[in-house]
């Protein structure tokens, strides 16, 4: 599989976003990759809370989603759409952070709302209260493409071990981790979290993220990665916005987890701790 990575930095126009979407998309096809990967909030990222709100639309009406999807179709391309803040249209007044698979004909293969809200007061003096306006997911979702059974998640996501555990049971080959991660929190963990996953599950770990200084002011940490089931880094993209791609060798999966077979040997651990 060739896999094309996308490092962006999205900014508060949903337009400018997705042409560069739909240029990756087009850069990709053309070098020959197979699927495109794009970071968490791809199409809109604005920390104002008030301007966003003027702005984002529902799934149905979202014209990020629209273009994209049309450009998968006419390139005949997967995408990965990392996440878009979106409405809900069931009444409920909070956004959710969704995450789209889109295969070669442009059709939505799978849907994943973001689980884990990132609710924390950096060092730094940056605060962020994600619960505050997005309501989290519920469900743990896979999705079976040409390449293997991916698994979705997003950003702070990463930090709990048991969605991937969920995500490994249900036979997951691939662990798609779309993020927009801090600088202070990037420098200090997105490595080595993002090589523990790729570890523990025997997977490959495909990681696209956000970079640089933001319109809306923020920092984010970049370094979108390829990781193989081993912990090796296959592609690590460091600071720079733009494409890259990475070659995967599938059949490392059963080779990693043959060596260690750690799957093979999980056991159900009780909920309840016996102290003693």
């Amino acid at each position: 599989m060739r896999a094309a990575v996308l490092q962006m930095t999205s900014g508060i126009d949903p337009a400018a976003n997705a042409a560069a979407i739909v240029e990756a998309v087009r850069q990709a096809a053309e070098q020959g990759a197979d699927m495109l990967f794009t970071p968490e909030m791809a199409g809109y990222l604005d920390r104002n809370r008030a301007r966003a709100a003027e702005t984002l639309r529902s799934e149905a009406d979202d014209p990020v989603l629209a273009t994209v999807r049309e450009a998968a179709a006419r390139h005949g391309l997967w995408v990965h759409l990392g996440s878009l803040p979106l409405r809900q249209e069931d009444g409920d007044e909070r956004w959710v952070n969704r995450s789209f698979v889109i295969d070669n004909k442009g059709e939505i293969r799978a849907r994943y709302d973001k689980i884990h809200l990132f609710d924390v007061d950096l060092a730094t003096g940056e605060s962020w209260r994600e619960s505050a306006v997005y309501r989290p997911g519920e469900k743990v979702v896979a999705v079976d493409t040409p390449w293997g059974r991916m698994g979705l998640s997003v950003c702070y996501d990463l930090r709990f071990p048991d969605l991937y555990r969920a995500l490994t049971n249900s036979g997951v080959t691939m662990l798609l981790v779309p993020a927009a991660f801090t600088v202070p929190t990037g420098q200090a963990h997105w490595h080595v979290l993002l090589r523990a996953r790729a570890i523990e599950a025997g997977c490959f770990v495909i990681a696209p993220a956000q970079t640089g200084r933001h319109e809306d002011g923020r920092e984010t940490y970049g370094h979108s990665l390829v990781i193989d089931p081993w912990g090796d880094i296959l592609l690590d993209m460091e600071e720079k916005a733009g494409l890259a791609l990475a070659d995967i060798d599938l059949s490392r999966v059963e080779e990693v987890r043959g060596r260690v077979p750690a799957i093979a040997n999980r056991r159900n651990i009780p909920v309840d701790v016996t102290l003693s």
